[in-house]
């Protein structure tokens, strides 16, 4: 991490300002690379070269290679091509799109659901359809950052409260603004795999009239008795939440992300989401794909049930072997080392001994808590599990 980027001494200035910015994240230990993986089989991945027990994914159910799915993504390559071609308002709104649309809005039990591209637009496009200059959004500061961008991308009033405090958020809420307030969580949080406190995030928004606005992109598919994420885990309707986000590729294992709510507000955002006009479709075939997956989810509980026994599993290890965890009891279970050298160490060693798992930095995550963050699928087994565990061990500053 220490190298030093290569310096022309004819480049222009401009480029000169960004090689010196560059080298600051560099000396900062919080320079990014990409590693190119070249294979993917279950829990092993293939990544320039060398094979992993891969702890990194956010395919939380294994369903990404299932063969149904796959067939169902290929059978729609037949049938509609790699493309949308266009976007959704002029003619790449296709059958598969129509029908997933149905199935989503039918399977979170709201009236109606609108597919975005990604998780990001879909917050951006929500944004841009309703929140208005002078209207105030309150934030999780653990927010992802997709949540945070949109609200600047709106120019409304931002404000921030600390990570899942209700008495900070009921002071900002007493207090009297102009416009419409709008509440705004992730259900799980990317970078802790805690819960928020919807239940009584909901009963604050119902007290002060704010509308509440949930990303549930770690927890649909995952949490809830049939999957329906954290809404239906705590019983939260269309009436206490109105605004639910969720994502098709991270649990479901495909790609793509959905707005799903009533009549009016899934109309608005065909209306007026930016993201969601100006933006071609996700490919037809892909929808396709996530139908299949969302089928199987809806039939194949055993998943869920295998996932949860394996965090049961990691955590009893990781206790009993000393290694620091967070409070999750989901997925996501993050190790907070705090200074991002010692945390990229850690990463190294484990992908030395066949494991891969991502170290977590700021601007991330915030300074002083660099993580590594392992992510836990129904892929894995006993036996994975215990090998890393058995890995950590080896590293002092994993274990208490």
């Amino acid at each position: 991490m220490g190298t030093t980027l290569n310096r022309d001494a004819n480049a222009p200035a401009f480029d000169a300002a960004l090689l010196a910015g560059l080298q600051h994240l560099k000396e900062h230990y919080q320079y990014r690379t990409r590693r190119v993986k070249e294979a993917a089989e279950g829990p092993e991945i293939e990544v320039e070269g060398r094979r992993y027990i891969d702890f990194s994914s956010n395919d939380y159910l294994g369903l990404s290679g299932d063969p149904r799915v796959v067939t169902a993504f290929r059978r729609g390559l037949g049938r509609y091509g790699a493309g949308a071609g266009a976007s959704h308002l002029v003619s790449g709104h296709c059958q598969p799109h129509h029908a997933l649309e149905l199935e989503l809005a039918a399977f979170t039990d709201r009236p109606r659901a609108l597919l975005f591209s990604t998780g990001y637009l879909a917050n951006l496009g929500i944004a841009s359809a309703l929140f208005r200059r002078n209207d105030t959004v309150i934030q999780d500061r653990a927010n992802h950052a997709s949540l945070v961008d949109a609200a600047i991308f709106a120019r409304a009033r931002l404000v921030r409260y600390p990570n899942r405090n209700i008495g900070t958020l009921e002071r900002l809420l007493s207090k009297g603004r102009g416009g419409r307030t709008y509440v705004v969580t992730d259900a799980v949080f990317s970078m802790d795999g805690g819960l928020a406190p919807l239940v009584k995030i909901a009963a604050l928004c119902a007290r002060h009239e704010a509308v509440l606005v949930v990303d549930d992109a770690h927890g649909f598919g995952v949490l809830g008795a049939d999957g329906a994420g954290a809404l239906n885990q705590l019983g939260l309707g269309l009436g206490e939440a109105p605004i639910l986000m969720a994502t098709c590729g991270k649990a479901l294992g495909v790609f793509g992300a959905f707005v799903a709510g009533s009549e009016p507000l899934i109309e608005t955002l065909i209306q007026r989401a930016r993201s969601y006009i100006y933006t071609t479709a996700i490919p037809p075939a892909m929808a396709e794909a996530v139908r299949e997956s969302l089928a199987l989810l809806r039939r194949e509980g055993w998943r869920r049930t295998h996932l949860q026994t394996l965090i049961k599993h990691f955590r009893a290890g990781a206790r009993r072997l000393g290694v620091k965890l967070g409070d999750s009891h989901t997925p996501i279970q993050p190790i907070v080392l705090g200074h991002s050298r010692t945390t990229l160490g850690v990463a190294a060693l484990l992908r030395r001994n066949g494991y891969y798992v991502v170290a977590f930095r700021p601007p991330t995550v915030p300074k002083g808590t660099a993580r590594l963050r392992i992510t836990l699928t129904a892929n894995h087994t006993p036996a994975h599990i215990d090998g890393l565990l058995a890995a950590l061990t080896e590293i002092p500053c994993a274990v208490s």
